[in-house]
């Protein structure tokens, strides 16, 4: 039977550390901040979570700390281009407390639309939990197309996709041409409302962990549009230099970490843009919410 799919609003949480380590008491504030909140799941070590700085010993510990802190679904990212280093990857993972995986399409070697298929098809068979497709193009070089996309979405345990593909055609054919269950999760921050009014089951968004509330808002339904235009221009500011260094600085500045700090090669935000996030800070009484 098909599994559940996520739908609403997820979080991309970040990994927050201090003097090089990971910090655990900033990481238990975030989960416990955001599980009182209108947030729908959460995916550890992913992009967003600075999931390829991690080391396994680090992955499993931030899976731990959420798991205890957390009445919420979790979802494990996972990322590379090995289709047997990913298998190993799922066994290695197999009892940690998640509720499936976000695994991005392989990187780098660009393969064809078969070799996705087949890809996918292996991570499927390797385990019992759903898995939702990562597709952002920009970022690995290959995008997963509809056609091969439907293919997977047979699979009982491929249970939805993070869609980045930046085509508006390909997002809006597969909202219409996908099966029931299989679940389109916008994962462009900018582009949330627009995906709802087409029909997307929600997004999976880094900058809602600034202002949760107002973004688990946004909806297809009258109103929207004026609270949308109110928020548009906060994922731009969030993504002005390369995320998370922004999204960190804010959370840093409003007191739900301890520190902005990141692992090479990301660095932190520049002054300018620094002060750009505190004059927004400053404007907005309810920041961090």
């Amino acid at each position: 039977m098909p599994l559940p799919a996520p739908t609403g609003l997820w979080l991309p949480l970040i990994t927050p550390f201090r003097d090089g380590a990971l910090d655990e008491a900033s990481l238990r504030r975030l989960v416990r901040h955001y599980a009182a909140g209108p947030v729908d799941g959460l995916i550890l070590a992913a992009t967003t979570g600075e999931g390829m700085t991690l080391d396994a010993g680090e992955t499993e510990r931030v899976v731990a700390i959420a798991a205890e802190e957390r009445p919420l679904p979790l979802y494990l990212g996972l990322s590379g281009s090995d289709t047997r280093k990913l298998v190993k990857d799922l066994a290695c993972t197999a009892a940690w407390p998640v509720e499936g995986y976000l695994i991005a399409c392989p990187y780098y070697v660009r393969p064809s639309q078969e070799g996705l298929v087949r890809h996918f098809s292996a991570l499927a068979e390797a385990t019992d939990r759903p898995i939702l497709i990562y597709n952002i193009p920009y970022r690995t070089g290959v995008n997963l197309g509809n056609e091969a996309m439907l293919r997977l979405a047979e699979r009982p345990n491929i249970v939805g996709v993070k869609d980045c593909c930046a085509d508006a055609r390909q997002s809006f054919d597969l909202l219409r041409d996908r099966p029931a269950g299989f679940s389109v999760l916008t994962g462009e921050d900018a582009l949330f409302y627009t995906a709802l009014t087409q029909g997307a089951d929600g997004g999976i968004l880094a900058s809602a962990q600034v202002e949760t509330a107002a973004f688990a808002a946004i909806g297809a339904q009258p109103g929207a549009l004026a609270a949308w235009r109110a928020l548009s221009e906060l994922p731009r500011l969030l993504f002005a230099e390369p995320s998370p260094a922004p999204i960190k600085h804010w959370l840093w500045r409003t007191g739900l970490i301890d520190s902005p700090e990141l692992r090479l090669p990301m660095t932190g935000v520049g002054d300018a843009l620094a002060a750009r996030l505190d004059r927004e800070i400053v404007s907005r009484p309810r920041a961090g919410s």
